[in-house]
């Protein structure tokens, strides 16, 4: 397994796609924030960022989809982000990119207002108190979304964590910030639109979660007051 690693480590660093940049370069101020339209995609079109991506298919299922916009996975795991940037360099993508980072640097990746949409899909919903500065939904989060989402940008949140979906429910409502969609249970109350686009990207842990009957949740806010 580590030879697998490594070798995906090295595959990495051989893809113009993967940008895999150190906390110092980031923190010193990191040449590329306010330039991924030109340096990384080669054209000006609408960035949508898959935070906590993994193995990315969910930035690959919306790439293909909209080929009009340029998508960016971020994760801090090398390996994982591989699977994704493999199968974009095997289709020829040219509108996906991956960023290897912390997420707590996001608001030092990219320039205010040079991301259009967010999509935060099963994260680890970090239930015990003392960890709650790692939900990706948490007060310090949400504004370092801000920073960077354009006038009008939205973020989507797509859990199985009834705790997660709930939690971030009551922090929105609290801090006054427009909720655009909120359904507890997807599969239920859109049952109805079988073509909605929440049916239709379902990643490896999305169909296990249903598998184990786990109510799929969904909210879609902005910071539009």
């Amino acid at each position: 397994m580590a030879r697998k690693k490594l070798a995906r480590f090295e595959d990495n660093a051989a893809m113009a796609h993967v940008l895999e940049p150190t906390r110092e370069t980031i923190l010193q101020g990191w040449k590329q924030v306010g330039r991924w339209g030109d340096n990384t995609f080669g054209r000006q079109a609408p960035i949508t960022l898959e935070l906590g991506c993994g193995k990315g298919e969910y930035t690959i299922a919306l790439a293909r989809q909209h080929p009009e916009r340029n998508f960016v996975g971020v994760d801090l795991k090398g390996a994982r982000i591989w699977y994704g940037a493999h199968e974009a360099r095997t289709e020829k993508m040219d509108n996906v990119a991956f960023l290897r980072t912390q997420i707590e640097l996001i608001d030092q990746c990219f320039a205010p207002g040079e991301v259009d949409e967010i999509w935060i899909t099963f994260p680890d919903p970090q239930i015990k108190n003392s960890r709650s500065k790692h939900r990706l939904t948490n007060a310090a989060f949400l504004e370092k979304y801000r920073r960077i989402l354009k006038p009008g940008g939205r973020v989507h949140l797509k859990t199985d964590s009834a705790f997660m979906h709930g939690y971030t429910v009551g922090l929105l409502q609290g801090l006054g910030l427009p909720i655009y969609q909120a359904y507890h249970d997807i599969d239920k109350q859109l049952a109805f639109d079988k073509d909605h686009p929440l049916h239709q990207v379902r990643t490896y842990y999305e169909e296990m979660f249903r598998a184990q009957g786990h109510a799929i949740t969904y909210v879609q806010f902005g910071f539009e007051k």
